[in-house]
């Protein structure tokens, strides 16, 4: 069965750093486009950062630029998420999905954002 699930999520402090994971099962996560995204309460869905199938190339938010990482670890099937010196304005929701753009504010999942991990942070 062809699936793709988010974990990670939780509760920090400011400054501190999480690492999320969006792990495939019953198909191979290299040749695809991968994006995450996120939602805070009352807000928008916005696009945080994707990493290209083809060539590995990766994009980001302006926001997160600078503070998280979004990498492959193709023996586990996984892409993750590393968010580093979090801020309260990183509260959200965040979801992914393989996606059919690399331009964050225009991707598109190919099937659906899947259910999603909290991340609060809050001092």
């Amino acid at each position: 069965q062809v699936q793709i699930v988010e974990s990670g999520g939780g509760l920090v402090r400011p400054g501190g750093s999480l690492r999320l994971s969006c792990a495939a099962s019953g198909f191979s996560l290299d040749y695809y486009d991968v994006g995450w995204s996120r939602q805070a309460p009352g807000k928008e869905r916005e696009g945080v950062s994707c990493i290209s199938g083809l060539n590995g190339s990766t994009y980001y938010s302006d926001s997160v630029k600078g503070r998280f990482t979004i990498f492959r670890d193709e023996e586990k099937n996984t892409v993750y998420l590393q968010m580093n010196n979090l801020k309260p304005e990183d509260t959200a929701v965040y979801y992914c999905a393989t996606v059919d753009s690399l331009d964050i504010a225009k991707m598109k999942p190919f099937r659906s954002w899947g259910p999603g991990t909290q991340v609060t942070v809050s001092s």
